[in-house]
């Protein structure tokens, strides 16, 4: 049975930790079904909003997110 995972490869480095921890768990033999959804400032960049609601309801749905690292405003 395939786990559905909410993605979240996040901002500068987030990507690249991301997707070596992606490879690291299918490596276990796990069968999962990747989500991606953005949040931190690549969401504010494409959606407007740091947190979309498409990603909190991705997670909501899922109830389990892997998350890079994301820049959030100073301020």
């Amino acid at each position: 049975m395939k786990r559905t995972v909410t993605l979240i490869p996040g901002d500068g480095i987030g990507p690249e930790v991301v997707e070596a921890t992606r490879r690291v768990l299918e490596a276990t033999g796990v069968e999962f079904q990747w989500e991606v959804a953005n949040a931190g400032a690549s969401a504010l960049e494409k959606e407007g909003s740091l947190l979309p609601e498409r990603l909190l309801a991705s997670i909501k749905k899922n109830k389990i997110a892997l998350k890079g690292p994301t820049t959030t405003p100073v301020g």
